[in-house]
């Protein structure tokens, strides 16, 4: 094959070189002695006499290396360039043109061989293909394989199997004719790298001797002067590792010195000690300064536990002073109450303590270590949620030792009935022993007892409650100045801490240690530190006021317990002493309520329970009691007893002093009519004797009211003392006025209309016994009426002194109501009074046609007035009688008003059909008008007509008529 233009330019080239180049070709040559020259004597392109091109264009590819020495020449004479000056422009031109056509005819010559070279690359494989079939030319072919070899062996004679075999080697010599034709077209490429290799294996071998040098020159440099420098290096790392190993030794002495102190501290209860030590162990901790000592991989552990003692020493102690402390107190104040129930006359009750400023002072300072130690530890919530559950079941344990130790002492004294007589009420159980029946079966009394007792008592434990509550309050707020504020800001600050990280930890599952905590405090920025502070301190200011008032609740249920076991005896119990109960019980609810800042709403709700039930029950009684004696009332006057009055008066002391209560008012008057029984109660008149009643009590005639007196009988005085009692309870039980109203309307409604029922209805003839009902009866109704109408706007006025301003607008129309009745009432006992009088008059008229007939006998010879006229006049006087001293003046007048124009009218009616033409008719008729004339004008309601204006202008004119008939 011929070989490419471009190999043969560059043997050319190579061949100018020869002679500069003639050291480095004898190198070239000796180093390439050791590769292999059989790829090298087979390249085909190359023809015999062109080695020497061969081996000069290999040498011209060799790049002289820069680290390679400079090569000496030495020639006789220096020929320059300069010399071929002259030629080299005389041939410039066509020497140029004729490498122009040369370059020109290479690239061509190149361009056609890589196109020749392309297209025969493929062509011998392809003509192998078509020659030989496809079945040799499988990946898998195996003559051994059944199936293969059956389909190349077609052939069953010797003959044909020796063809087979000629075809089989012919077959290899063409695949082998081919192949190496394709390894001829592409040895080019084979020969070229082969070239580079060997230029690259040169540079190789002399840069690892370049390398050799510079580490041989390294190594002496290290020797003469780093090796020095670098000793002294190393044994200063060693110093500083034994400084530090000293450093770790001294740490691991001091964590164990202080493990030991630790468990000294904590045995001792020094607590703030050993917070101290395991502040410092836990700083130790943090800063990663133990990590990796396996001996102190439990010291976490270690201080966890230690806190956790300390904490219960704190807590223990804590509970301690707040709650244990206060035993002494209730076995003194329990000995003092037995003291005063076993004799009664010696209890006084001045108990102060003097040294409360002392005690304050000592017990805040008691206080302070615990409550920083606690701060410290974060623990102080936890620990005031523990002393709020510790402090309720000690204020239930208390109370019931309370009941306990008192109640056998209580029993033992004498039973004074509570009640009147068949109220008492008989356990279900037939008064057993249990704890209930007992409580029920004490007097009032004893029980108002047992109930101040039990008020001491929790007013003592509240007020060591109230006292740690202001001791932790003056702890967290107001330590300004105090020596120890520094300590409390920082150790509300580090609990802060310590319960933030703690809540963190809870919100993450599995363990979260002490050293990946710390992450959490260092990105924690001032602000957010502070905020820690404030949320740590209102934490424990809340838990604080908690204790307290659970403590306040916790009384407040066992008060309202024991006031639930005699709930269905207490609305019998007398006034006073429900209002013992009552009082006590309001005191109790109103220093606890101080004490523990809130509302009490469940013992509220008990008391005002059993207060309606009070109210209802009483109210109950009194309607019933009322109702028997309005049916058991003959309707006679009776002597008003000095109490009765006393409670009359003592509405008017409420005038000017609204603060005073009925009973005061009412146990001063009675108090002072008892001093002076010689004196007149005040506003009673003249006409009002003083005198005994049958047990020697002293009692007036009349009762007084606002200067005007009234006559009264016994279901007016009884009204009246139910009614001072109602007022008594609206003045004592505020917040069941509207209700007292009510029932005292109810009362006043009831009375009203019963009594209209008996006197006007005349019921009191069947259920009293009376033959009748008489002017009288009607004249001592129309006072008792006219009373109640009277002191209905007192009434009114005290009883609104409590009412809520929202209730006073209907409770008033409904009073108008009632008050409008009571005067209905009483003007229809009045027109009853007339109407008797009327038909006393019809009576008598009836009879009058037979007395004038006998006024026409000329023998009749009596000069009196007719009996007509006497009886008339007579009834009328003995009315006139009976209500000039039962009812007002004004009354009587207006009554006898109407009765004068009656008898006017019907008797001059009657009169006016008298024949007056006989003489004997006339004198009678003018003496019997002239006698009724003069009944008429001495009533009191002459006072009421004009001086000269006829009092029966009927009766006058007709006497006037008389007169001025002639006789015949």
């Amino acid at each position: 094959m011929d070989p490419k233009p471009p190999l043969r330019s560059t043997n050319s080239t190579a061949n100018r070189h020869n002679s500069s180049t003639s050291s480095l070709l004898s190198k070239s040559l000796s180093d390439a002695s050791t590769q292999s020259l059989s790829s090298i004597l087979n390249n085909p392109h190359l023809s015999d006499g062109s080695w020497s091109g061969w081996w000069s264009s290999s040498t011209a590819a060799v790049q002289i290396p820069e680290f390679a020495p400079p090569v000496n020449k030495t020639l006789g004479f220096e020929i320059t360039r300069s010399d071929f000056t002259r030629y080299v422009s005389s041939i410039s031109d066509h020497y140029n043109r004729f490498e122009d056509i040369r370059n020109h005819s290479n690239k061509e010559n190149r361009d056609e061989d890589a196109i020749n070279s392309h297209e025969r690359a493929g062509e011998a494989l392809v003509a192998c293909l078509r020659e030989v079939p496809a079945l040799y030319f499988k990946e898998d072919f195996a003559l051994e394989d059944g199936a293969t070899f059956r389909a190349a062996s077609t052939f069953s004679t010797v003959a044909e199997n020796a063809v087979l075999q000629e075809k089989l080697s012919q077959y290899l010599d063409v695949v082998e004719v081919h192949l190496v034709k394709e390894i001829s077209l592409r040895s080019n490429s084979f020969f070229e790298a082969q070239s580079q290799l060997e230029d690259l294996s040169l540079k190789i071998v002399e840069g690892c001797g370049r390398i050799r040098e510079l580490k041989e020159t390294i190594r002496l440099l290290d020797v003469d002067l780093v090796d020095s420098a670098r000793q002294v290096q190393d044994l200063n790392l060693t110093r500083s590792n034994l400084l530090a190993l000293q450093e770790k030794l001294r740490l691991i002495l001091y964590v164990n010195q202080s493990l030991a102190a630790l468990k000294l501290l904590v045995a001792s209860a020094d607590c703030a000690g050993a917070l101290d030590v395991t502040d410092d162990l836990k700083n130790f901790l943090d800063a990663d300064q133990l990590t990796g000592l396996h001996c102190f991989r439990h010291l976490e552990d270690h201080v966890a536990a230690a806190i956790d003692s300390v904490n219960s020493i704190l807590s223990a102690e804590f509970l301690r002073v707040s709650i244990n402390d206060a035993g002494d107190k209730d076995a003194e104040i329990l000995s003092k109450a037995k003291a005063r129930i076993s004799s009664p006359g010696n209890g006084e009750e001045n108990e102060v303590c003097l040294q409360q400023e002392e005690d304050t002072s000592s017990f805040h300072d008691r206080l302070l270590p615990l409550i920083i130690g606690l701060l410290r530890t974060a623990k102080l919530p936890t620990v005031l949620r523990v002393y709020r559950d510790t402090v309720t079941s000690n204020m239930k344990t208390v109370i019931k030792s309370v009941v306990a130790e008192l109640l056998p002492v209580l029993l033992a004294r004498p039973l004074d009935s509570d009640f009147k007589p068949g109220d008492r009420i008989v356990d279900a159980d037939g008064g057993g022993s249990s704890l209930a029946s007992k409580l029920r079966s004490m007097s009032s009394e004893s029980f108002v007892q047992l109930l101040g007792t039990i008020f001491k008592i929790v007013q003592a434990h509240l007020h060591r409650a109230a006292e740690v509550k202001k001791a932790i309050e003056w702890i967290m707020s107001n330590l300004d100045g105090h020596y120890a504020a520094d300590s409390v800001a920082a150790a509300i600050a580090h609990g802060a801490l310590t319960a933030e990280m703690a809540s963190v930890a809870d919100t993450q599952s599995g363990s979260f240690p002490i050293s990946s905590q710390k992450n959490v405090i260092k990105v924690s920025p001032a602000t957010a530190t502070s905020n820690l502070s404030k949320n740590f301190r209102a934490d424990v200011l809340r838990e604080n006021t908690e204790a307290v008032f659970a403590a306040c609740d916790a009384a407040h249920g066992r008060w309202a317990k024991l006031l639930g076991v005699r709930a269905i005896l207490h609305p019998r119990l007398r006034l006073t002493d429900f209002l013992n109960i009552y009082n006590v019980s309001q005191e109790f609810v109103t220093a606890t309520e101080k004490i523990g800042g809130r509302l009490g709403y469940s013992i509220r709700g008990t008391l005002q329970s059993q207060t309606k039930a009070f109210v209802d029950f009483q109210h109950e009684s009194r309607m019933t009691k009322l109702k028997a004696v309005l049916d058991q009332e003959t309707w006679i006057e009776v002597d008003v007893p000095v109490e009765f009055q006393a409670i009359v008066d003592s509405l008017f002391s409420l005038e000017d002093d609204n603060s005073k209560s009925i009973a005061n008012s009412y146990n001063e008057m009675v108090a002072s009519s008892a001093e002076q029984p010689s004196q007149s109660v005040d506003g009673i008149t003249e006409n009002n004797s003083k005198t005994k009643d049958a047990h020697g009590k002293s009692s007036i005639h009349l009762i007084s009211f606002r200067g005007v007196d009234y006559h009264m009988v016994n279901c007016g005085l009884i009204l009246l003392k139910m009614l001072s009692e109602y007022i008594e309870m609206n003045t004592v039980l505020p917040s069941l006025s509207s209700e007292v109203i009510h029932r005292v309307l109810e009362m006043l409604k009831f009375f009203n209309t019963r009594a209209c029922q008996l006197v006007l209805g005349a019921g009191a003839m069947q259920v009293s016994g009376l033959k009748s009902i008489t002017s009288k009866h009607l004249a001592l109704t129309s006072q008792v009426v006219s009373f109640v109408h009277a002191i209905i706007p007192e009434i009114r006025r005290i009883l609104f002194l409590k009412v809520p301003e929202a209730r006073k607008g209907l409770l008033s129309s409904e009073i108008e109501r009632v008050s409008q009745d009571y005067k209905v009432h009483r003007d229809e006992i009045h027109t009853k009074l007339v109407q008797i009088m009327r038909e006393r008059l019809l009576v008598h008229l009836r009879g009058l046609p037979q007395i004038i007939e006998t006024w026409s006998r000329v023998d009749e010879t009596d000069v009196q007035p007719s009996q007509f006229a006497r009886s008339l006049t007579k009834e009328v006087g003995y009315l006139q009688r009976v209500l000039s001293r039962t009812l007002h003046e004004a009354d009587v007048q207006e009554i006898f008003k109407e009765v004068t124009i009656i008898f006017d009218i019907q008797i001059s009616d009657a009169f006016s059909h008298v024949d007056i033409s006989i003489p004997h008719a006339k004198a009678r008729l003018n003496r019997d008008i002239e006698h009724i004339l003069g009944c008429i004008k001495s009533l009191p309601s002459a006072k009421l007509n004009e001086p000269g204006t006829p009092v029966a202008p009927r009766l006058e004119s007709l006497v006037q008529r008389i007169s001025a008939e002639p006789d015949q």
